[in-house]
This record gives C-alpha cells, structure tokens and sequence, in this order.
C-alpha cells in the first residue's frame, strides 16, 4: 500500500487510519474511497442528525458495488473502544438471549470509522433510544418502490396523495426523500405518543385505503404479481425491528446515487412531467446542501 493510500487522520479528538483510499468503490464513475470518505465528512452535520440516537445497520461492499456485499448489524471485530454501542435483543430470537451490539452513530468519528470500512449505505429505525431501550418512534416512514414500467414519476403521484391525507390527520410536517435507489420515501414527524405497532397499523390502513381509492396507481401487498406498472405503498417499513435507507446516506447502486431530501415543489413537477424526477449522485446532493441548508430536517422541524 503507498501513502498516497493511507492516511491517520484526527477526528473529534481520536486517531484513525483510513486505508485504500484510491480503492475504486463505484467503477461506472471510477469513484473512490477517498471520494466516499469526503462526501460523508461533508454531509456530517445533516446525516449525524438523522442517524444520532438510533441503532444503526449498514450494507458494506468492501470491494465496491461491481462485487459483493453484505449487511451488517453487529459492530465490527476490533472497533474502536470509543466508538459508542449498544446492546438490544436480536429481533429474530425467539426468548433464546440473543442480542446484537449496534453502534451509534452520534460524531463524525464514528461516521468516519465506518465508512472507511466501505459501509455505504447507513439504516436506522424511525425511533431513538431510551434509557437504552427502543424509544417510541419519533418518525413515520412510507416507502414507495415502483414496479417496472413504473418509475418515480407514479412515485410522486402517489407521494401527493400520501401527503394530502397525512395532513388530514394533523401530520403537517412531512419530507419526501428520493431514495438513490428506484423510488421514494415520504416521512413525517410524531409526537412520540404511539407505540411502533400503533404506527404501523395505521401506516397499513392508509395503504389499503389508497389501494381501494387508487388501484391503477397502488398497491399494498408485497405480491411481487400484484406489482408491475404499480407503486408498491411498503408500510411495513414501521416495525420497530426494521430499518430504513438514512436520509443523506449513499447508496450501494452502479452510481454513487444518495437518499436525497427533495423540496414538495419538486414532487409536484415530477408528479406532472414525466420524467422529469431523477435520482441525484452525491457531488449534487453537496451543491444542493451548500445551496438550501438542511432540507430534510428543515421540513420536520416544530417551525415547519
């Protein structure tokens, strides 16, 4: 390894060693490491946000996206006694005491550790910790996945819908997310009143609802049949166990594509102009941060 390839960098007062850095992580682009390194040092403050206080899953691709990866919930052997974590019971044991060790993601530090693991994708769940247990979920999510010849414009027609009828029920503050991926997530921001499975259920009656309502445009089964042409409205998404693409967080796709934070005018444009909705890459995702601030929190915020 040269030195142009390694670098023991500072960060919030701890020492790393970041490594490979001109290690191609996106061949398409020839997009590097050391450009994935910078991209997540840049969007620290927005992403820290969205990830602080939450158990976070990642999907790594440590020999970039041409090859293969793996998901990750467990913090990595040999981390860094400063790296924060925590211990939860393992969704999938059945009362047998298994548990996983997650990290938190609350500095630039810890961000930085992961990504130069080549963790580029980051999940969290829609609640934060209490007293070290899953709080009550601060978030609603709706995930919104076209099926093929479906794209992102029936995305945003049905990201309006969503909308429209989250305001009917008081949910004002509301952040369309375009995913990076094929299609879109809308939020919106709770009280912390209601338990995950109260949202959830709630989540799945507004897609059975639109479906009836919708039903050239929508669909609430996960029925890979029941898909083409259609707007799968996921709103399983909510279970306390799952987790969900983190605003700001890249994506592990042929392009170094982003969950990117959209504006309700852009929606709007795309719902009308077919075509005109796309998937930003990263350096975008940086302009438009530099340009219009934190859009996604922005759009959560008590002011909004």
């Amino acid at each position: 390894m040269s030195e142009s390839e390694q670098l023991t960098v500072e960060v919030d007062g701890k020492r790393l060693k970041l490594s490979n850095l001109s290690k191609v992580l996106y061949p398409a682009t020839e997009t590097t490491k050391g450009e994935v390194l910078h991209y997540y040092s840049q969007v620290a403050g927005p992403l820290l946000a969205v990830l602080a206080g939450r158990p976070v899953t990642r999907i790594r691709w440590p020999h970039g996206v041409a090859d293969l990866s793996f998901f990750e919930k467990n913090l990595p052997p040999g981390a860094p006694a400063w790296l924060d974590r925590v211990t939860l019971p393992s969704s999938g044991s059945r009362g047998g005491g298994d548990s996983v060790t997650y990290p938190l993601v609350d500095d630039l530090a810890a961000l930085t550790y992961l990504a130069n693991l080549a963790a580029l994708e980051f999940h969290v769940p829609q609640w934060r910790l209490a007293d070290d247990l899953p709080g009550l979920p601060d978030r609603l999510v709706i995930d919104l996945d076209p099926g093929a010849p479906a794209g992102l414009t029936e995305c945003a027609r049905l990201a309006l819908l969503v909308r429209d009828r989250l305001h009917e029920v008081g949910m004002t503050r509301c952040a369309p997310v375009t995913s990076g991926s094929k299609g879109m997530q809308v939020y919106a921001a709770l009280d912390g009143t209601r338990t995950s499975d109260e949202v959830r259920e709630w989540a799945q009656q507004l897609a059975q609802q639109l479906t009836r309502e919708h039903p050239d445009l929508v669909v609430w089964k996960m029925t890979k049949s029941m898909r083409p042409g259609k707007v799968l409205l996921d709103w399983s998404q909510n279970t306390a166990a799952k987790t969900t693409i983190a605003p700001y967080s890249m994506r592990g796709r042929e392009r170094p594509m982003v969950a990117a934070p959209r504006s309700w005018e852009e929606i709007e444009r795309g719902a009308g102009e077919a075509g005109w909705l796309r998937q930003l890459p990263f350096d975008e995702v940086l302009d438009r941060l530099a340009r219009d601030g934190d859009l996604f929190a922005r759009q959560l915020s008590p002011d909004a």
